[in-house]
């Protein structure tokens, strides 16, 4: 089928077709220009080019499709495909200054904003560049020691840098998606991330990008300074007059911009202690599941061995137990399961591919919703203050570091020995670099936790013939899902309710979940922002 654009009246023979293909034939150009001349009515000579809008796979049947919508070019010249322009300005002289605690991505996007807009921004980030902070990663799988300021979590680019680069959101009533990704686009990435179903960058390139986004930021004219770990706000009324960082300097600013990540409990301790509001938040907990990459791959395309023109399969999972969800979270096919610690003796594990995805293993995260109710009634930790989901997020690391025996080796089990409360005799080979320890996970799991995860992989197992089965391993614990507190801001203002210049931002004030959507945050705080410059 086929859509004929509105501009064909005006001379103009740009045409969108929709094409259902075989994966052999969406990597061959004249094949594509043959089907979009078969389906326009056309001579394969009048098809001068095709842009592609969107691709996605249909692995659903026992052949393989892949959908694809283009804008076809019949009987005119073809126009390759515009990529948005930024018109980044000159901000040394800005009158107004706003300062920006953590360089994540709503913390880099709220720059990158602020800069197009003539304002000045000035970004603290605790944690070390890209280049320093692959060092300490390098220890910390290697040796065992986090350094408690740069790591998985901590530095510039924050959590997303070294944690996959997902750019699949469904939070498209927040902002504009699609500038977000030729943001990206312009600063080194790939353009097929902007028609992808689920669009990926990798691990592997991302701290290009980010460098990038850093250099342009400090061409510009805004400040950006790493190891600047702020531990204090100087409050004057209802505003913040400035902040203090841990080595005794002092930032002033016209306004703040707090956009911290998930894992900065320091922070949430702060604005407990200064009386500045928060609240306890749901979140979900649970495990990162590995299974062979090959394993997954026939599962999910029917095959026995994946062809060269695929990309390693993914999946998506939930389920319904007792009325509690579980699902499937961070999806990393042909991935590598990580240590993302923050602090000494607590232990959580999180997932990552490269751009190729083309490791051996496939990696999820599967998680239980934890709601207030359920750490206060069962009386897992003794408070129900508005810290006690941290508190609890808390407790369940130190379990599994406890379990594992020390240097963030993990707690595991294979996931039929799991569901059936059985001590593994041994375990398979994982691509998580710290080691492995068996253990009994429902010894270090909340009950409900264990018994929601137990009885989902079985349904699991239903949903996805093969997909329970004692070849995948069950590592804890995935505790760093979304942040444990929210900060409260006034609807529309964005601002926090007791101090008009403090922008509580994105995922670490419980406001997003994952790179884009953090993005498009840290987007919208920049612009409102602007309206009082």
């Amino acid at each position: 089928m086929f859509f004929k654009s509105p501009f064909r009246d005006w001379g103009i023979m740009q045409q969108k077709i929709s094409l259902k293909i075989l994966p052999t034939e969406a990597v061959d150009d004249a094949a594509i220009k043959t089907l979009i001349a078969k389906t326009t009515g056309n001579k394969v000579s009048a098809v001068t080019g095709f842009l592609i809008q969107k691709k996605s796979i249909d692995a659903r049947g026992k052949i393989i499709w892949v959908n694809l919508t283009v804008t076809a070019f019949i009987d005119e010249p073809f126009h390759n495909r515009n990529i948005q322009t930024f018109n980044f300005t000159n901000v040394r002289q800005s009158a107004k200054r706003v300062v920006i605690i953590g360089a994540g991505p709503a913390g880099l996007f709220a720059a990158l904003q602020l800069i197009e807009l003539g304002i000045k921004p000035i970004i603290l980030e605790r944690g070390k560049d890209v280049r320093a902070r692959r060092r300490d990663l390098a220890v910390l799988n290697k040796e065992g020691i986090v350094n408690p300021e740069s790591n998985y979590c901590f530095g510039e680019g924050g959590a997303g840098t070294y944690s996959d680069g997902k750019l699949y959101t469904r939070s498209n009533k927040r902002g504009d998606i699609d500038r977000i990704l030729n943001l990206f686009v312009y600063f080194g990435a790939e353009e097929k991330i902007l028609y992808e179903a689920h669009p990926h960058i990798g691990t592997n390139k991302l701290p290009g990008i980010i460098t990038a986004m850093r250099q342009k930021i400090e061409d510009c004219g805004g400040d950006f300074l790493f190891e600047k770990k702020v531990t204090d706000f100087i409050i004057v009324g209802e505003k913040i007059k400035a902040v203090k960082t841990e080595d005794g300097n002092i930032f002033d600013g016209d306004d703040f911009i707090l956009a911290t990540g998930h894992s900065a409990r320091d922070i949430f301790e702060l604005l407990h202690q200064k009386k500045i509001s928060i609240e306890a938040k749901p979140f979900a907990l649970g495990v990162r599941v590995e299974h062979p990459q090959s394993l997954i791959d026939a599962l999910q395309y029917h095959c026995t061995t994946r062809g060269a023109l695929l990309p390693a399969a993914s999946y998506s999972l939930v389920q319904q137990v007792n009325g509690r969800g579980v699902f499937s979270f961070c999806m990393c096919p042909g991935g590598i399961i990580a240590p993302a610690a923050t602090s000494a003796g607590q232990l959580v594990v999180n997932g990552w591919s490269p751009s190729k995805r083309n490791n051996p293993y496939a990696n999820s995260g599967m998680v239980v919703q934890v709601e207030l109710n359920d750490v206060i009634e069962k009386k897992i930790i003794n408070t129900t203050g508005e810290l006690s989901m941290l508190q609890f997020q808390q407790y369940v690391e130190e379990k599994a570091f406890a379990a594992g025996g020390g240097k963030f080796v993990a707690p595991a089990q294979r996931m039929v020995d799991f569901s059936r409360g059985k001590l593994s005799t041994d375990l398979p080979d994982c691509s998580y670099q710290p080691g492995l320890k068996a253990a009994l996970l429902q010894e270090v799991l909340p009950e409900f936790v264990y018994q929601s995860l137990a009885k989902g992989f079985i349904a699991f197992g239903k949903k996805m013939k093969g997909y329970f089965t004692n070849e995948a391993i069950v590592v804890a614990t995935e505790s760093r899902t979304s942040s444990p507190v929210r900060i409260p801001r006034l609807s529309g203002l964005l601002t926090h309710p007791q101090l008009n210049n403090l922008y509580p931002c994105a995922e670490g004030a419980g406001y997003a979940g994952g790179i884009v959507s953090a993005a498009m945050d840290g987007e919208r705080v920049a612009n409102q922002i602007a309206k009082f410059k």
